[in-house]
């Protein structure tokens, strides 16, 4: 119980800080994100767990001034996943308004590396692990499954999206979060 009092007292310090960066917090220039679908025909998708919203996602990050989305997706992948990647095809640009406004690149990446090869996981992620494409877990994050999906259709053209980060987004994120530690606890058990 006090082990479950403790990932309750963590969460919601973690929401706290996201709700206020999310909510209260402006960004001065748009905010851009990259994104990576890294895929292999043997392994399958590589996907990542964040330590402050725990769940499966693409891995990715902000793109720094001067920076081109290629440059900004190969040194955060570098940062956070160790690996080394081919930036490829661009799959689409998601633009999202409400909770915490961005635009959000996404690319279809490959790389012979495994997680940790070329250094270690980075302080914001978790874990990665290869997933396979037709058993993707309950425990991905919703606003990830279109990107991917259409990722994993090598001949669907890029798209442009419109989406709101409304009250529906932000609880199916509270909830995969809520799943993924209380498994871990399970787990660590």
């Amino acid at each position: 119980m006090l082990r479950v009092a403790r990932a309750l007292a963590a969460a919601s310090a973690s929401y706290a800080r996201l709700a206020w960066w999310g909510l209260a917090l402006a960004e001065r220039e748009p905010l851009v994100v990259v994104q990576a679908a890294i895929l292999d025909a043997r392994r399958g998708v590589l996907l990542a767990v964040r330590r402050d919203l725990q769940g499966w996602e693409l891995p990715g990050g902000r793109r720094e001034p001067g920076e081109t989305d290629e440059e900004a997706l190969t040194r955060e992948l570098r940062e956070e996943l160790g690996i080394e990647v081919t930036v490829g095809r661009w799959v689409g640009a998601w633009k999202r308004t409400g909770y915490r406004p961005h635009t959000a690149h996404v690319y279809v990446c490959e790389t012979p590396d495994e997680p940790g090869r070329h250094g270690p996981l980075g302080e914001e992620t978790l874990t990665a692990r290869w997933h396979d494409p037709a058993q993707l877990p309950e425990t991905l994050f919703p606003w990830y499954r279109e990107p991917l999906a259409l990722a994993l259709a090598a001949a669907a053209a890029p798209v442009e999206r419109h989406e709101r980060n409304g009250p529906a987004a932000i609880w199916a994120g509270a909830r995969i979060d809520w799943r993924m530690r209380l498994a871990r606890l399970r787990r660590d058990d």
